[in-house]
């Protein structure tokens, strides 16, 4: 039991953690997909110096860093080819492939570059060159500063220790002493290489990080100024609108008293006045709601359906609009957004009849078919002596009716009529109950 209690505190301590953390990191940065396809990205032509280039010669400056890479490996194949003893035939290949390799597959690249360095050392080398003969010596050191480009610091950190446990192996099985060998160089060059990579790397990524929480506080700013707007016009639609409506409800509800026995046509009247208004000012109250906050969330009020169109029909009598109904079909139950919007084309198109034609009758007609829902408002022309006379608009109704039909894939006809009057004919669709499609 005491052995049992032993090893489980040695596997969690924190030493046995932090190795297994980097054995993880090692095996995750260059064990994990050794040969995947990285291909090196082209440089940006939107950048301040290319951009001022002519078009063709933009295209090929985007390949500069293949460019770049092709000469290097150029570099090492002239070094494989002049200072070494052995064929360059076999060297070149060996020390230009591991640098091409760095442009698709980075870490495959850095594998054989440590697997091609004794094979060079092998066929070319000599005991002063050991382990690495001039050209494999460029290779690699290429090798580990692009792969470390193009990877984060820690690869960067686990490639130049693989590096070094390779020379010293190699200096203590198989080479002729410590003065004898290029490990000491090898090291302390890539190490200073590798070092500048990762300074130029950490800022890049802090210089990134910075750009990124600039953008997002920018962001930030104009959403919060644009609430402020939008809780400023609130506030005044509120002051003007609010107070005008309240005072058109009071004196509705004040009005039948300041009248002695007024007549039961106007105090229904006054109440009429009253009841709209109350409804308006609850309406605009939502409204602003909307506008004032982005994460507003309207209460839960039942929307209108054609159930509620009576209400309606009677409301409109009382502003003094003569109005009938007529339904033909079975009347059914309709999906919710279908109900909704036929209330609102019927509450929109009496209202357009109030407006533009007051003391008109109007019929309201509404069928229920295999296909959908029809709906058609009609008016007859105003009276030629009316002493309401009617209020211009612009138009703002029919596009709203014209909306609604239009999400819900239906049709919409609306035009004047041979007696002077005006007629909205609306068609619905409705789909099936078990249509899938």
């Amino acid at each position: 039991m005491l052995c049992v209690t032993e090893t489980t505190s040695k596997a969690q301590s924190p030493e046995f953690r932090l190795a297994a953390d980097a054995l993880r990191g090692l095996r995750q940065d260059l064990f994990h997909d050794v040969f995947a396809y990285r291909p090196l990205r082209r440089l940006s032509a939107d950048g301040p110096l290319t951009r001022q280039l002519p078009g063709r010669l933009r295209e090929y400056v985007t390949w500069t860093p293949h460019a770049l890479i092709g000469a290097v490996a150029l570099l090492a194949l002239l070094v494989a080819s002049v200072d070494t003893d052995g064929p360059p035939l076999l060297l070149g290949p060996l020390c230009v492939l591991p640098v091409l390799l760095t442009m698709a597959r980075p870490v495959g690249a850095f594998w054989l570059s440590l697997a091609a360095t004794p094979v060079s050392g092998a066929i070319g080398g000599s005991w002063g060159d050991w382990p690495w003969i001039p050209g494999a010596f460029v290779c690699h050191l290429a090798v580990l500063t692009i792969v470390a480009m193009r990877t984060r610091p820690r690869t960067a950190a686990w490639m130049w220790l693989v590096t070094a446990a390779y020379g010293l192996v190699a200096e203590a099985g198989f080479g002729p002493g410590y003065y004898g060998t290029n490990t000491g160089p090898m090291l302390v060059v890539s190490a200073m290489v590798l070092l500048c990579v990762a300074v130029w790397q950490i800022r890049r990524e802090a210089r990134q990080e910075v750009t990124a929480q600039a953008t997002e506080t920018a962001q930030e700013r104009s959403r919060r100024t644009l609430l402020e707007e939008r809780t400023t016009i609130a506030r005044e639609l509120h002051d003007v609108v609010a107070h005008h409506m309240s005072v058109v409800a009071i004196q509705a509800e004040a009005a039948p008293y300041r009248v002695e026995n007024p007549p039961p046509e106007l105090e229904r009247a006054f109440a009429t006045i009253r009841e709209n208004a109350v409804a308006a000012l609850t309406e605009l109250r939502r409204v602003l709601g909307v506008v004032r906050a982005e994460d507003y969330e309207a209460p839960d009020a039942p929307q209108p359906t054609l159930a509620d169109l009576d209400a309606l029909l009677a409301n409109v009598r009382d502003a003094g609009q003569d109005v009938v109904k007529t339904v033909t079909g079975a009347v059914r139950e309709l999906p919710q957004g279908v109900e909704l919007s036929a209330y609102r084309i019927v509450q929109e198109a009496l209202s357009n009849t109030l407006r533009h034609a007051p003391g008109a009758s109007a019929k309201v007609e509404i069928g229920y078919v295999l296909g959908g829902l029809g709906l058609r408002v009609v008016n007859t022309p105003p009276p030629a002596p009316s002493l309401v006379k009617p209020s211009p608009g612009a138009g703002h109704g029919i596009t709203g009716m014209r909306e609604r039909v239009t999400m819900l894939g239906g049709e919409m006809t609306a035009g004047a009529t041979d007696d002077g009057g005006y007629e909205v004919a609306v068609f619905l669709p409705v789909r099936p109950a078990g249509d899938e499609s």
